[in-house]
């Protein structure tokens, strides 16, 4: 068996594609999608993701603030700077780039951002919403997980699905989202044991321990749908996964690349939340 790859780069396009259209028939309303992106300090990778968000939005037609704090920056002028965007109705969603710099609370400044512009979900009100079924901005991460999954056709019901990681951002509201579908859903981690007896039970696998490899070809489930979310940096130079690409393709139907995987939507994922929290905004005016 040799897994057909999940084309990230191709479905990411198309959800893009369908938040462009929803973004012409907001202008035809009279409301531009905005999304504001708050910066703080010189962090590489940070400033490389948000020149990505940047441009997708402009791809999308969504208007962006990217506003750029100094590292020096206080945790009062930050949440100062998050309760001035959640009072412009001009903009939409408010996405604070992580990681902070290390005196700042990451914890009080997320729950500083407004449930209804929260486009990222790390809210603990979007949190409890997605824990409860209610309407709510889900993590990007995971929703364009679901998404990917959903794009092999397979029915996710009843289905025997494992994540592997407990994050906030990734491991738990993917379990939860899964379960939404109605899988059975087991969430693995650093102290489970027999980890590879239960991934192998698996019809559909998420990986997101960030460990370069750490799922192996044994661990997979002949038939599988593998969900990738790991983003490791190799001795070698290049980006890989969590998941032995080479030896799970072998075995698995179905897998995510890395690079070119779950990245992608997750970025295009975070599109479709500004998109849908303009609407809200118009939905709210009515």
């Amino acid at each position: 068996m040799s897994a057909a790859i999940i084309d990230g780069k191709k479905l990411a396009a198309a959800v893009k594609a369908e938040a462009a259209a929803e973004v012409q028939q907001l202008k035809e309303q009279g409301v531009m999608p905005c999304l504001a992106v708050l910066l703080v300090g010189e962090d590489p990778a940070s400033q490389v993701y948000v020149r990505g968000k940047a441009n997708d939005c402009a791809e999308c037609g969504i208007e962006s603030r990217v506003i750029r704090l100094d590292a020096a920056t206080t945790q009062e002028e930050l949440l100062a700077q998050i309760e001035a965007l959640a009072a412009d109705d001009a903009v939409h969603g408010i996405l604070v780039q992580l990681p902070l710099p290390a005196h700042i609370d990451e914890a009080a400044v997320i729950a500083a951002i407004p449930p209804e512009k929260d486009v990222d979900g790390f809210t603990p009100v979007n949190a409890g919403r997605l824990l409860t079924g209610e309407p709510c901005f889900a993590p990007c991460t995971p929703a364009g997980c679901l998404r990917m999954i959903q794009s092999t056709g397979i029915d996710i019901t009843g289905k025997r699905a494992v994540v592997v990681g407990r994050s906030n951002i990734v491991g738990k509201p993917a379990a939860l989202l899964l379960l939404a579908e109605n899988a059975t859903v087991t969430v693995c981690h650093s102290r489970t044991q027999n980890l590879a007896d239960i991934c192998s039970e698996a019809d559909i696998l998420v990986a997101a321990v960030g460990r370069q490899g750490f799922i192996t070809g044994d661990m997979i489930k002949p038939g599988a749908v593998v969900i990738d979310v790991g983003i490791n940096r190799g001795a070698d130079g290049k980006l890989h996964g969590d998941v032995d690409f080479a030896a799970a393709s072998e075995k698995a139907a179905f897998i995510t690349p890395v690079p070119g995987g779950v990245g992608l939507m997750t970025r295009a994922m975070l599109m479709k939340n500004t998109v849908a929290a303009a609407r809200a905004s118009l939905e709210a005016q009515d």
